[in-house]
């Protein structure tokens, strides 16, 4: 407990390993001492906003926990039983099929702590787990963390000002004022506490009230005075009486149950229901939970219409009107031109529906995804495969269905080996546009990364060599041209359309004169004679490479930061 300021979060933050820098002391635990961030494999840290998927259902949520945690060493059915048992002992039964998003603040509270659950940690803390309840709220919620408590855990949460009723729930309190300890021990205690060193709380009023308004000077300054009061042992509950009140708790309500499987066992959450609430005690290998992963990741965006759907009607919509827009550009002589203008077209309008929603994707989701990592449900790069595996093949598939479409309205040439490599250069420009894109977003808030990436693709389309055609460019800006990945695209997509001997193109009878109806006179005014496909093709696959290394050190980054 303590005021606003006091060092409540930094001091949780510090136990729980969720911040291992900028400080200095010594962390144990049983009298062992623990080196940085390792209290993470002891214990779980609920943050005090409760970060969900909006998208998936309270049993969906705790079934994604169960198989992460829990993964195929028990039986669906076993870990139904469990799901069941947890929200039973939580109150959340009545709401296991309404969305996350749907939830009230105190059925979001109580969800969290239930995803902690499925591997039975030994010690929870909580970050101010009441904060936004009313009254009836905080009492199920304090009640609930009570019952946890005499199950054989440790919970250790933050509070500001609790009601009496609550403050009397509380085993044992640590008041700190300015990073000091002001007050440790018994809730009860905090009256004789007081009157031990001359202060007299009123009869009716609340104890916690009392001693807050006092570290905060409502009637002086006393707060030295109570600093060098708590060094006082007598006052603290002794190590030893923690240890047998623990034992007591196990063996009146935490049985070991009889269900069993190998040398795994599930032990019980709650002394109400016989048999109630057990949980699996096990270790999963991180490539066992990538198709977990998948799956989550592929129901999400198949809920998600704005990503999935909307995306793919305007994907076809756009398509069909690029395609009548550049009618018989691709087989007209006197259309080169607009051909290349086409190919131009196709390549601002991947890259901008690709980079500007996958900079949006991420900030979305960072804050659950660290939330998860942080408390061990899996690796990063156990989260990046499946993030990839899942997203990337669905804008391929989305970049396949625009570009066959505008392909054939356009009238390109229907050959299939050109056709393969000017979808290749379009497949491998997503690729890129999508991991940079998540880059931005990783990086920079969302706004600032929507702007960065719209103004970065409008200037390297100036380097693509249509806007301004390669010989005529400056010889500064030619050779800046090189880090333009537009311009490769741009370069092979050319080629693969009128290079590697194409026939000459359609002349129409209304025509005198075709000045491009050959096609290495286009390929010579836009300076690509000597453009390789196969270099430029060589190129992007090296952007490839260097973004998805940039986003995945990035994104590992922002995980391990604490903001």
């Amino acid at each position: 407990m303590g005021p606003s300021g006091a060092g409540k979060s930094s001091l949780l933050n510090i136990l729980t390993g969720f911040q291992t820098k900028g400080m200095s002391g010594k962390l144990s635990s049983n009298g062992r001492d623990l080196k940085p961030g390792a209290s993470r494999r002891l214990a779980c840290y609920i943050m005090q906003e409760d970060h969900l998927n909006p998208l998936f259902t309270v049993y969906e949520t705790m079934m994604h926990s169960a198989n992460l945690k829990i993964g195929n060493s028990l039986s669906e059915k076993g870990k139904q039983l469990i799901i069941g048992d947890i929200l039973d002992t939580l109150g959340l039964d009545a709401c296991r099929h309404t969305r996350c998003s749907n939830l009230s603040g105190g059925q979001r509270k109580r969800l969290s702590i239930a995803l902690e659950l499925m591997d039975n940690p030994p010690v929870m803390f909580l970050d101010e787990p009441t904060t936004g309840l009313d009254s009836r709220s905080t009492v199920q919620l304090v009640t609930m963390l009570q019952g946890l408590a005499r199950g054989g855990r440790t919970i250790i949460c933050t509070i500001h000002q609790p009601s009496a009723t609550i403050f009397e729930m509380f085993d044992q309190v640590y008041v700190i004022s300015e990073g000091h300890c002001v007050y440790q021990g018994s809730s009860c205690n905090v009256v004789p506490f007081l009157q031990s060193v001359g202060l007299q709380c009123p009869q009716y009023h609340n104890p916690a009230d009392f001693l807050l308004d006092l570290v905060t000077g409502e009637f002086g300054d006393f707060t030295d005075q109570l600093i060098l009061a708590a060094k006082d042992p007598s006052w603290r509950i002794s190590p030893r009486s923690i240890y047998i009140l623990y034992i007591l708790c196990i063996y009146f309500s935490a049985i070991v149950m009889n269900f069993r499987t190998g040398n795994q066992h599930y032990i019980k959450l709650d002394n109400k229901t016989e048999g109630k609430a057990c949980v699996l005690i096990s270790n999963q290998s991180e490539w066992s939970k990538v198709p977990i992963l998948l799956k989550r990741t592929a129901l999400q965006l198949h809920r998600d219409w704005t990503v999935t759907y909307l995306k793919l009607v305007l994907h076809i919509l756009v398509s069909i009107l690029l395609g009548l827009a550049y009618l018989n550009a691709g087989s007209d002589a006197d259309k080169a031109i607009s051909n290349l203008s086409y190919i131009l077209v196709t390549i601002v309008y991947l890259s901008f529906t690709t980079l500007i929603p996958a900079s949006l994707k991420l900030p979305a989701e960072i804050k659950v995804l660290k939330k998860e990592y942080f408390n061990n449900w899996y690796k990063f790069r156990t989260f990046y495969i499946a993030f990839l595996l899942v997203n990337i093949p669905l804008q391929a598939v989305f970049c396949l269905i625009h570009v066959s479409c505008a392909y054939y309205l356009s009238s390109q040439i229907l050959e299939l080996d050109r056709f393969l490599k000017f979808l290749l250069v379009t497949e491998i420009l997503v690729i890129i546009s999508e991991t940079l894109g998540l880059s931005f977003g990783i990086i920079s808030k969302p706004v600032n990364g929507v702007f960065v990436s719209s103004v970065m693709l409008a200037v390297l389309m100036l380097f693509t060599g249509y806007l301004v055609v390669l010989p005529h460019m400056p010889k500064f800006y030619f050779y800046l041209s090189y880090v333009s990945f537009l311009r490769y695209c741009f370069e092979a997509m050319t080629v693969a359309l009128y290079g590697f001997g194409r026939a000459p193109l359609h002349c129409p009878q209304t025509e005198i004169y075709c000045h491009f109806k050959m096609p290495s006179k286009i390929l010579g005014e836009m300076g690509l004679v000597s453009t390789n496909y196969w270099t430029d093709v060589g190129a992007l696959l090296i952007f490839v490479g260097i973004f998805l290394v940039y986003s995945y050190v990035a994104l590992n980054r922002k995980l391990k930061s604490r903001t």
